[in-house]
């Protein structure tokens, strides 16, 4: 399955990122898939980080999830997957990353010090993804 993604969303997570500072950012990452497979990202939503050490971990404030799905049942884009950052690592899924690896085939953006990576949840870890450009 391809993936693309728009300058947009880029500029956005790198954003993000900058503005969480030795914060973890995080997100979800909104789209459509087109009729040919593709998984078009159109746009990086923030979401509050809930965990309680931000500084080492990421956790998805629960209603912005609830709102991502409630939107895409009414006709909205769809969840196509996460992001967060690094801000003392690298871009690749840490052992806490891999850890919560589901299987559900969703895409990961993960920021650290402006590069952007994106993965696939494998189940068995991640996956690397090479977008293309969707401008």
């Amino acid at each position: 399955m391809e993936v693309e993604v728009t300058s947009g969303v880029m500029a956005a997570l790198r954003a993000e990122a900058k503005k969480a500072g030795d914060d973890e950012c995080c997100g979800l990452l909104l789209g459509r898939i087109e009729g040919d497979g593709t998984e078009r990202i159109e746009i990086a939503e923030a979401a509050a980080n809930v965990a309680v050490n931000r500084r080492i971990h990421f956790e998805i404030d629960p209603l912005a999830l609830l709102s991502a799905h409630k939107a895409a049942r009414s006709g909205g884009l769809r969840l196509l997957g996460y992001y967060h950052s690094h801000p003392t690592g690298d871009s690749i899924p840490s052992a806490t990353d891999c850890e919560h690896s589901t299987g559900d085939s969703r895409i990961w953006a993960i920021i650290a010090r402006s590069e952007v990576a994106f993965w696939r949840d494998s189940g068995n870890g991640f996956v690397p993804l090479a977008p293309r450009a969707a401008d």
